[in-house]
Parts: C-alpha cells; sequence; structure tokens
C-alpha cells in the first residue's frame, strides 16, 4: 500500500511537509495545496516557495493544479517540469464554494463536455505524468458514470477519488457504492481518499477494496501525523513524538514570517485538528485560540502536553 498526504490549503506547505518527514516516515508521496495559474504566466512567491525543490529535499513531491483552462495548465506544468517535476495533480475535488462559482476544482465537474475538452488538450499537449483527483459528482452520484467515460479515455498516471459529491462538502459518509462502480469501471489506477481516520478505517477499507493499492490520507492526517505508520505497521504516534513534532512547524514557520500573529494564525489552523487527539482538552483548546503572544501560545502548549495524555482510541479523530 502506498500512503499519499493530502494537499490541504494553508496547512500542509513545505515548513509543514518537512516537519512531518523528520517525524514521521511512512508517507510515499506529498501532494502540494493547488497552485492557481493564470493569464499573467507568473506564479506567486507563496506557490514558488513551495514547490521549490531546495525546499523539498528528500520528500517526493506532486504539485496539484487548479484551473479549467487547457493553456493555463499546459503552462504551470511545463514550468514545473523545469524545476524537475516529472508528474503533476488536477485539482477536480475542491469544493470551496468560492472556486467552484469560477468552474474550478469540483465546479468543473459539472461541465463534463468542457472538462473532456481539457483534457484531451493537457494529454495531447504534454509529455508528463498526469494524476487527477476527483469527486463522484457536483450535484448527484448519478453524474459519475459519465464522468468515468471521459476518464477512461485518457492516460491518467492515477485517479484518486474522494466519493463525495460537491455538495457533501465533507459531511455525510463517503459513497462507496459508487466506489465499488469505480473498481469495475476504470482503466486508470485508482487511489482512495476519503473518512479514514483509524487503523479501524483503513481495515474496513481494505477488507472492502483488496485491489487499491494507494490512499490519500488529509484532516485525519493534520489530526494524527503518524496515521500513516498506524496503518502500516500498527505504531501509534506518542505524546513526546508529536510535541518534537509540533515544535518543529513552530520553529519553521517563526524562521519565514515575521511578527507572533502570523505565526499564530498558522499553528491555530494545525490545533484545530491536533485538539481532537487529547482528552478533555476543551479548556486548554480555548486559551491556545485566544492566545495572542507567542510566548503565552508556548506557555499553553507546554501546559496541555504536561497535563494530558493522547486518546487511547485508534479513531480519536471525528472528522469534525
Amino acid at each position: 500500500m502506498k500512503y499519499y498526504f493530502a494537499p490541504m490549503e494553508g496547512i500542509t506547505g513545505y515548513v509543514y511537509r518537512n516537519a512531518h518527514r523528520k517525524f514521521f516516515k511512512q508517507v510515499d508521496v506529498y501532494f502540494t495545496p493547488f497552485i492557481v495559474p493564470t493569464q499573467n504566466r507568473k506564479f506567486t512567491s507563496r506557490e514558488k516557495n513551495d514547490f521549490l525543490p531546495e525546499h523539498n529535499v528528500g520528500l517526493h513531491v506532486i504539485p496539484q493544479i487548479l484551473t479549467n483552462k487547457g493553456e493555463n495548465f499546459i503552462w504551470a506544468a511545463k514550468e514545473l517540469n523545469q524545476f524537475g517535476y516529472e508528474e503533476v495533480n488536477l485539482n477536480l475535488g475542491c469544493p470551496s464554494p468560492t472556486v467552484v462559482s469560477k468552474g474550478r476544482g469540483s465546479g468543473f465537474l459539472g461541465e463534463p463536455e468542457l472538462l473532456d475538452i481539457f483534457l484531451d488538450q493537457i494529454f495531447s499537449s504534454l509529455d508528463m505524468k498526469i494524476s487527477v483527483k476527483t469527486r463522484i459528482g457536483k450535484d448527484s452520484p448519478e453524474e459519475f458514470g459519465r464522468l468515468m467515460e471521459i476518464y477512461n479515455k485518457y492516460p491518467i498516471e492515477q485517479l484518486i477519488i474522494h466519493p463525495r459529491i460537491q455538495k457533501d462538502f465533507y459531511r455525510n459518509e463517503p459513497n462507496w457504492e459508487v466506489m465499488k462502480k469505480a473498481v469495475s469501471l476504470s482503466r486508470n489506477s485508482l487511489c482512495y481518499n476519503g473518512n479514514l481516520f483509524s487503523a479501524e478505517d483503513y481495515k474496513e477499507f481494505t477488507a472492502d477494496f483488496p485491489s487499491i493499492n494507494s490512499v490519500m490520507l488529509g484532516r485525519g492526517m493534520v489530526a494524527n501525523p503518524g496515521l500513516a505508520g498506524e496503518m502500516k505497521n500498527g505504531e501509534k504516534m506518542d505524546k513526546r513524538q508529536l510535541k518534537s513534532f509540533h515544535d518543529e512547524v513552530l520553529k519553521g514557520y517563526e524562521e519565514i514570517m515575521s511578527g507572533d500573529r502570523n505565526v499564530l494564525f498558522k499553528m491555530k489552523e494545525l490545533w484545530a485538528y491536533m485538539i481532537q487527539m487529547f482528552d478533555g482538552a476543551e479548556k486548554h483548546g480555548k486559551k491556545i485560540r485566544k492566545s495572542q503572544h507567542l510566548a503565552d501560545y508556548r506557555a499553553e502548549v507546554d501546559s496541555l502536553f504536561g497535563e494530558l495524555d493522547l486518546k487511547e482510541s485508534a479513531g480519536a479523530f471525528d472528522g469534525k
């Protein structure tokens, strides 16, 4: 089984990825948060810093591109190829209303004929690997049959399926019935993404989908950075390991950001997930969220790690 770390905007950038790789060795591929190529043919400084090879030494990284314009995708892919990337990933999964309203991400799934033209354009123009991360439809799971017909026309390196529709966002359960149809219909290699939050979830999934040999982990692994190791060989993350990882991420942000406020914003995003790994952490979580200075933040984090233990249950993260 291959374990992929999902791209999560604002969270899984290069500072986080490098810290994760230092303490948790089981992830095979990290996907960058999406790059949005525009008509001006220029990456933002944030985007470029995130994919620069010198910021990803020792990591297998695949950049993800978000666009519905074939020429923009082609430009971005060729530029990334110049930096040494042999594979790029197309984002057809983002459910954010601001993305969908522009016909991008999972919003593009509502225009299957245009998507077909787009895929024909990029596959005929690029001599590099292209994987696709998709949902099963925009408004209804019934859309997936047509989408699969389109995907099967192209040599997609891997089709990463999150079996929800756009309107689900991250609510409701992933649709495993549609996923089973994908297994029977797809001519391309498949990867599964969606609600694998514990080793028990993983065992249930592999029992139902023995032919799928890669999984993408997102929210569950931000909550529990050791999740891939727990799935692979039963190695549970300990509190000291999580604290060392936290400190490495914090140090990384302090080195590239100015002012307490910016660093705290990044760290508080992580705690929205990681706090769920601790029993009885509501009081500490509230104080972390309210901290305005790094000194206060550090003191509260030290207090949390000193006073509380990690939850024993494998399904500590509840998906919220």
